[in-house]
């Protein structure tokens, strides 16, 4: 048989974070910090909304850009938000859905994307897939957003900057100065900006920032999979001003060849989302973010994360890297993540606290245990 695989599929690997989280099934009830996904479930009434659309035949294609109560309750949403009188809109199939779309309109071959570093995987595999190259911009050791460095990095084939707060896999949360900075910086050289704004409702020490509220250059991705624990529903969304209309017409031809829609009765039911009040569950992911900094910052070196559910913790210095001391734990019956999956350096590794409080007390038990 003739070779089949296109040449671009060398370019990427089973994910990471899938690999433990095919572990995880393999082990006797470990302690699972791997995966970022909600430990509590979808909330009932948003439940009886999908069970009722379903019911009631919203079950065919709805139109390619989304169902049209939805798109309104966002409209509304991003205009509140940001100011944007006439905004252009596309539910897609999650934040991934509308990561690949952003990235097939935009990314040619040769294209500079600039990203800071560490990162979403899904990032650099998408733009390497397409021919474009990331330029990645060092942020640590505080995960901070360095402007000059940014600004450095931008040559005549820098076609966009990517923005990710709160932040996967470190938690941080840009400051509003931070942002602002940014925008200016891109609003000068003319920059595309994709904002993946996934975790925007855990924010846990002060108010999560978009740069879509000053700069109209941007393209703003929200979803519902992390604030409504609709990790398999597939429900997300991209927003942008008017002079961005252009992008979101090519974004919702091209899913019209490839996800056609979003789920339609998942759609409908995203509408009931939108008016519930979440703030009791960001809470308690407040304090478990509260007692996982307690719990291990006397073993590792770790910046306080603002917001998600993530801590990036740098591995002990008595281990080689970060991959050895994942390898360690996941003998002792802990899941994390190397930080290599999510950076150009091997030195630290990612925790999910989005699991029970016995699990986090088990874990910070081990881990402290392993650090010395």
């Amino acid at each position: 048989m003739r070779a089949y695989l296109a040449e671009r599929t060398k370019l990427i690997d089973a994910s990471g974070i899938r690999k433990v989280f095919a572990l995880a099934a393999q082990l006797k009830d470990p302690v699972n910090f791997s995966i970022g996904q909600p430990d509590f479930d979808v909330p009932e009434k948003v439940k009886a909304a999908a069970i009722k659309a379903i019911e009631n035949g919203f079950n065919r294609y709805s139109q390619t850009a989304g169902e049209q109560k939805l798109l309104d309750k966002i409209r509304g949403k991003i205009s509140t938000d940001y100011g944007w009188k006439n905004p252009s809109l596309i539910v897609t199939s999650g934040v991934s859905g509308g990561l690949l779309l952003a990235f097939l309109a935009t990314v040619n071959p040769g294209d500079e994307i600039i990203v800071p570093d560490p990162y979403f995987v899904m990032y650099k595999h998408l733009v390497r897939m397409l021919g474009g190259k990331c330029v990645f911009i060092d942020t640590y050791p505080d995960f901070k957003l360095p402007v000059e460095k940014i600004e450095r990095a931008i040559t005549d084939k820098t076609k966009l900057l990517v923005l990710n707060s709160p932040a996967n896999p470190t938690g941080a949360v840009y400051s509003k100065q931070e942002v602002q900075s940014v925008a200016k910086l891109a609003q000068k050289h003319g920059i595309l900006v994709i904002s993946d704004e996934i975790y925007e409702d855990f924010c846990y020490d002060a108010p999560c920032e978009s740069i879509g509220r000053y700069y109209d250059g941007s393209l703003i991705l929200k979803g519902y999979s992390k604030s409504y624990a609709m990790t398999g529903w597939r429900m997300g969304y991209a927003a942008a001003a008017e002079p961005l209309k252009s992008l979101l017409d090519k974004m919702t031809q091209i899913q019209q060849y490839t996800f056609v829609c979003a789920p339609t009765p998942f759609q409908v039911a995203a509408v009931e989302a939108m008016d519930l009040d979440m703030s009791g569950y960001v809470d308690i992911y407040h304090k478990k973010r509260d007692r996982m900094v307690e719990g291990l910052k006397g073993s590792f070196n770790l910046t306080k994360p603002g917001g998600a559910f993530y801590m990036f913790a740098k591995a002990p210095s008595s281990y080689p890297n970060a991959t050895v001391f994942v390898q360690k734990a996941i003998e002792n019956n802990v899941l994390i993540i190397p930080g290599n999956v999510f950076s150009e350096q091997d030195t630290h590794f990612r925790i999910s606290y989005a699991t029970t409080d016995e699990k986090i007390e088990q874990g910070i038990k081990i881990l402290n245990r392993l650090a010395k």
